[in-house]
């Protein structure tokens, strides 16, 4: 294909991880657009700063500056992993499109396969995520938590040292980078093992102002089934106002027409947990089919987008009426 047009620049973080999954979309979006698509490597805080997570703010760390750039007109469009954004808008921009999610598990990796609940007592495990670290507990009280942070390279290799062992990462991130490691790999089931609201996913940003070709283009990157889910569970996040780093577990997913929602809300060390969830039909006001291209506009239009947020809003209603308030630090208006 002949790429015509001056080119579209999406911005993205420097990381592997990033610098992968922008790639994808760049290839995607140079599919739909005609036009060719470069990449704009741009520094976060998250990015330059090695403390906690948590202690770093959490929410938002790794978009703030992306989202600067953008709307300094730096880049047309960012990619970001969604578990990573906060849930209240950002002034000025749009999410234009969420393609379809990569597996939103979790990967316990070990050096010998030993199933994260047999693990032996004192046994190191490496997490910077509050969610993480409590569901690891919840499995194995015994467990040593090490506050980890770096690249997914570096994280396995201090397993493989034997400074660490276990590691908790996203399935997605080592998908998408076609990860090879001796390390075995010990999935956790989503049922039991919630993950971040979005996490799997990636969100497509852009400006509100950014011109219609270019928002048409980026639209046809959506996937329907994946903006429902992800609505409802950043919906959930948001209800009870916990910021993406707090120990909050919300998965949405599809079988055949049923829309199941588990959500979960964990004291610091897993010694609580408050839980909800759902199975919902299509006919109370969810798409029957899914597909690509389109988003909501071909799955009933922004009802369904309502709807979803409806549902994602009662689930953390009932989460904070039965104590999930107690569980996290409440996000404070910016």
């Amino acid at each position: 294909m002949t790429l015509a047009g001056p080119p579209i620049r999406l911005g993205t973080r420097r990381s592997a991880l990033a610098m992968t999954q922008s790639g994808h979309v760049a290839r995607a979006l140079e599919e739909v657009s005609g036009r060719p698509v470069e990449l704009v490597q741009i520094v976060s805080e998250g990015d330059t700063n090695r403390g906690s997570l948590s202690q770093l703010g959490g929410t938002g760390v790794f978009a703030t500056r992306l989202r600067e750039a953008l709307r300094a007109g730096e880049c047309d469009l960012l990619v970001h992993s969604l578990k990573d954004l906060p849930t209240a808008p950002a002034p000025g921009l749009v999410i234009a499109a969420t393609p379809a999610r990569a597996d939103a598990r979790d990967v316990v990796l070990t050096r010998d396969g030993t199933p994260l609940e047999r693990l032996r007592p004192g046994a190191l495990i490496g997490t910077g995520s509050p969610r993480r670290i409590a569901q690891a507990l919840r499995a194995n009280p015994d467990l040593a938590v090490h506050d980890l942070r770096g690249n997914v390279d570096s994280r396995m290799q201090r397993v493989i040292d034997g400074e660490l062992d276990a590691i908790v990462l996203a399935a997605a991130g080592l998908d998408r980078l076609d990860t090879r490691t001796p390390l075995r790999l010990e999935p956790r089931a989503l049922d039991e093992w919630p993950t971040a609201a979005g996490q799997g996913a990636l969100a497509v940003e852009t400006r509100e102002d950014a011109e219609t070709e270019l928002r048409d283009a980026i639209r046809r990157l959506d996937d329907a089934r994946t903006r429902i889910a992800v609505t409802v569970e950043r919906s959930v996040l948001s209800g009870i106002e916990a910021g993406c780093h707090a120990p909050v577990g919300v998965h949405a997913h599809y079988e055949g027409d049923r829309l199941h929602i588990r959500a979960a809300v964990y004291g610091a060390e897993g010694e609580r947990l408050v839980e909800d969830g759902a199975v919902l039909l299509p006919e109370q006001g969810y798409i029957r089919d899914g597909g690509s291209g389109n988003g909501a506009d071909a799955a009933g239009g922004a009802d369904q987008i309502d709807r979803a947020r409806d549902i994602g809003s009662g689930i953390a209603h009932r989460l904070l009426e039965r104590g999930a308030a107690d569980l996290v630090s409440r996000e404070l208006p910016s």
